[in-house]
């Protein structure tokens, strides 16, 4: 159970969150007209006949986006419904032509499904949790108006009308902002494995609709809701939540009651404000599109859109724990995007391959560079750094370099920088400038007699009993090797001579 509550000034309270979230299918034209899907383009300039509801131009579903719809349910375990039927939802604004959107209310074709989110005890998430997903609907999007363009007019731009989106909707199981985030990254994470959608909220190709109610803790019965409409950004998500919660119960302590409405969030502030009234399902008069007949789905498509599908987060998480022996920090972290787990792989294997051993000896020492190291020397170098000199090649050539013991972490997080700016070889750069570990143990012994004989004072303090001394020796041999000794063999060493 979440741990998320609130103290108002008649009790404790908590927080019941369910998500619609539309994401934008990932095609090049839009879900019944041929136009461009194309993002960035001017005004009106990807809008077909069908798109600005022309008289007598029909809708010819697109095929790709209905197979990536159900490669999406099949993702997230959910029931595919073989026969599903497109509605029209009846309103009228200037940035939908037709005066009605295609969607599909009463037999959407995907079904029941589920999503796990894992446990986080820092984020406030303390074991997994199974989220109930209600249904997944194809529908097309609206166009866009412009407010900013003129000071007494409004344009609109229909080049977003016709574009393919699911609805995928949660049920109400989310009872924290901490939850409603983490939903968030795991469906645009299985979205962008899956193919279906690339997940950039910033873009608006992901955004949610956020509904929230609360109730004294103990009460059964779901408050009333209010929806926050196209919130673009798991951080908003949650600040939309924050505030909303806060809000609700503020006003229910006033003893005034919610009412159930459509908001707006305010990136700016941080807060929602009402948008207008929350309409029901009968006041869009929704009745099925005479101009579509209804979808049909057979095995052959079914098979082969299963048979498309990637290997999925949990099931990579899992395997990188079972078989990689990675910790399941480092598994969670690697597979939360398909970049960092397609930038992981690709050197994993060429890691292995450089030291010559399995996957499976290397995995950690690559998981560690891919998450810490690497980000971290890039991260400190900013604008200085040119990610394209960064090779697989060129970072299986320092872990090598480390494996054998020729360089320290140090030298390979200098080695990489160097790298970065300069797009040189590593072998190279150890070699002119100096930065390669000395294990030659003749020259690491000679200074470690050095720096026992002028501190005999505190040897016998050592072999006395104290123990934390050995960290002096250490630290005087590596000073008097300029950093360069292999800490491993001035330890041995050390251990030797003081006994």
């Amino acid at each position: 159970m979440s741990n998320y509550r609130i103290h108002g000034a008649t009790g404790e309270w908590e927080v019941v969150i369910g998500l619609e979230v539309h994401a934008q299918v990932t095609t090049n034209a839009k879900l019944f007209s041929g136009a461009s899907t194309a993002f960035g383009a001017e005004p009106n300039t990807q809008v077909s006949l069908v798109d600005a509801a022309m008289p007598g131009m029909l809708p010819v579903p697109n095929r790709e986006c209905i197979r990536q719809a159900v490669r999406t349910g099949m993702a997230i375990e959910a029931q595919i419904n073989k026969w599903s039927r497109f509605d029209r939802k009846n309103y009228f604004y200037a940035d939908l032509p037709q005066g009605y959107q295609i969607s599909q209310l009463y037999h959407p074709i995907v079904g029941e499904g589920q999503l796990l989110i894992e446990a986080d005890e820092k984020a406030g998430i303390p074991e997994d949790k199974v989220i109930g997903i209600e249904r997944i609907h194809v529908e097309q999007d609206a166009g866009k108006l412009m407010h900013d363009q003129h000071p007494t007019m409004s344009y609109v731009d229909l080049n977003r009308t016709g574009v393919a989106l699911m609805e995928i909707v949660s049920r109400p199981d989310m009872t924290s902002p901490a939850e409603a985030g983490a939903y968030i990254r795991k469906l645009r994470a299985i979205l962008r494995y899956v193919g279906s959608c690339d997940g950039n909220m910033e873009e608006g190709s992901m955004r949610a609709d956020v509904n929230v109610s609360v109730r004294k803790v103990g009460d059964t019965e779901l408050g009333t809701r209010t929806e926050t409409k196209n919130v673009n950004s798991v951080r908003f998500v949650m600040q939309a939540i924050e505030h909303e919660v806060q809000r609700q119960i503020d006003v229910i302590e006033d003893g005034k009651k919610i009412v159930q409405e459509t908001r707006l969030f305010d990136p700016g502030t941080g807060t929602t404000r009402s948008m207008r009234s929350k309409e029901d399902a009968h006041d869009y008069r929704y009745f099925p599109d005479p101009d579509l007949l209804p979808l049909i789905l057979d095995e052959a498509f079914l098979d082969e859109c299963r048979a498309s599908l990637p290997e999925l987060p949990d099931a990579k998480r899992t395997r990188y724990e079972n078989d990689l022996g990675l910790t399941p920090y480092n598994a969670r972290e690697l597979t939360a995007e398909v970049e960092t787990f397609g930038r992981f792989e690709t050197l994993l294997g060429v890691a292995a391959k450089t030291l010559g051993k399995p996957e499976a000896e290397v995995a950690t020492q690559v998981a560690n560079w891919s998450l810490s190291v690497a980000p971290g020397v890039a991260k400190s170098l900013g604008d200085e750094a040119n990610m394209a000199n960064a090779t697989a090649q060129r970072q299986a050539a320092i872990l090598a370099m480390q494996d054998k013991g020729e360089i320290s972490g140090g030298q390979a997080k200098e080695i990489y920088e160097i790298v970065l700016k300069e797009g040189r070889e590593p072998d190279e750069i150890a070699e002119t400038e100096g930065l390669k570990q000395v294990s030659d143990t003749g020259a690491i012994e000679s200074a470690v007699d050095d720096i026992l004989a002028n501190n005999q004072d505190k040897v016998e303090q050592y072999r006395g009993g104290k123990d934390k001394l050995f960290g002096f020796f250490v630290g005087q041999t590596m000073k008097a090797m300029q950093g360069k000794a292999n800490p491993a063999v001035v330890n041995q060493i050390l251990k030797d001579k003081l006994g």
